[in-house]
């Protein structure tokens, strides 16, 4: 019979191993004690919570950036009726041109520049404040413009009227040249085009009030100070503004690529005209184009669908300058 040792009847009995129990040395102490508190949910990176604070805080510095901006502009504030116009060329021409200044800001070394001399001449006997302030001034007041460190506060652009534009062709002598833009609404393109008309001999350039780009402290440097010798006309209606100019003996030519002449051979560029460049996207509307006598287009690559509407003027208005100089000299 044999002694019950307490185990249930078929298990098996454990025995120890021999040998000394074996433990870690510790090496395992480290991973034993204790990490500390656990961080709040704000700083644990791939926390929601950490991520909205993350949030708070870009929106906390952008808001500090937007209010430190808006302090710095408001060192050069322009009133209303009055504009500015930056960068050395633009002023320059201004200034030759008689515009009044009401004030001169400069920063840097823009007081060094041979040029500006005649600006700080006019501001002076004028009685124009010339005052000096920070560039990051000029950045703000400018919209981060290329101002090169120098702007003059004028009175707001004073358009012509198309009666002057046909006063200044005729004083100009020769067939008079005219430009008109149908719903082109970016300044720079305006700026482009004014320069374009400048170095090629225009008499002026027409727009009209509505759905157009209009003159501001953009068209100015774009144009290169063309702006003070190219005069602005703005009527209220382009199509009766191009059929007065037909009344005063003006052919109307419209820029189009399905055109049945090109502007390289145009039939009539010898004879006063008017030029008329629509918008990028819709070209010239409906009624502009029945108004036109003439639409011509610019030969260009297959490999280029349209140009821009600027760079289209420009080219326009040299093949019109270099037929007429062709003719001039065989009439010689």
């Amino acid at each position: 019979m044999s002694q019950y040792d307490g185990r249930p009847a078929g298990s098996k009995r454990r025995v120890a191993k021999k040998g000394p129990t074996k433990g870690s040395g510790g090496k395992n102490r480290r991973a034993l004690a204790g990490k500390g508190p656990t961080p709040k949910a704000e700083n644990r990176p791939y926390h929601a919570a950490y991520k909205r604070k993350r949030y708070r805080e870009v929106r906390e510095k952008a808001a500090q950036a937007q209010a430190a901006a808006k302090a710095r502009k408001a060192v050069i504030k322009v009133p209303e009726g009055h504009e500015l116009v930056f960068g050395r060329n633009s002023v320059a021409e201004a200034v030759a041109a008689g515009i009044k200044i009401t004030r001169m800001f400069v920063a840097g070394g823009a007081a060094k520049d041979d040029r500006m001399g005649q600006a700080f001449r006019v501001a002076n006997a004028a009685g124009a404040p010339i005052l000096q302030v920070e560039r990051e001034d000029l950045d703000y007041a400018t919209d981060g413009a290329v101002h090169q460190g120098v702007a003059i506060e004028v009175p707001e652009y004073e358009y012509s009227k198309l009666s002057d534009l046909f006063e200044k062709a005729n004083q100009a002598g020769g067939p008079g040249l005219l430009i008109a833009l149908d719903h082109v609404t970016d300044p720079h393109n305006l700026g482009a085009v004014l320069r374009s008309a400048g170095a090629f001999g225009a008499n002026g350039v027409l727009v009209p009030t509505r759905n157009s780009a209009s003159v501001n402290a953009t068209v100015w440097k774009v144009s290169a100070g063309a702006l003070a010798r190219v005069p602005v006309a703005r009527e209220a209606n382009l199509v009766h503004a191009l059929k007065e100019c037909k009344k005063h003996g003006y052919f109307v030519v419209g820029l189009d690529a399905g055109g049945t002449e090109t502007t390289r051979d145009l039939t009539v560029a010898d004879q006063p005209l008017v030029l008329v460049t629509g918008s990028e996207g819709a070209g010239l509307s409906r009624l502009v184009r029945q108004t036109c006598d003439v639409i011509a287009s610019i030969p260009i690559s297959a490999a280029v669908e349209s140009l821009n509407a600027a760079v289209a003027t420009g080219i326009a208005i040299y093949d019109i300058a270099q037929v007429r100089a062709q003719a001039k000299a065989e009439a010689k």
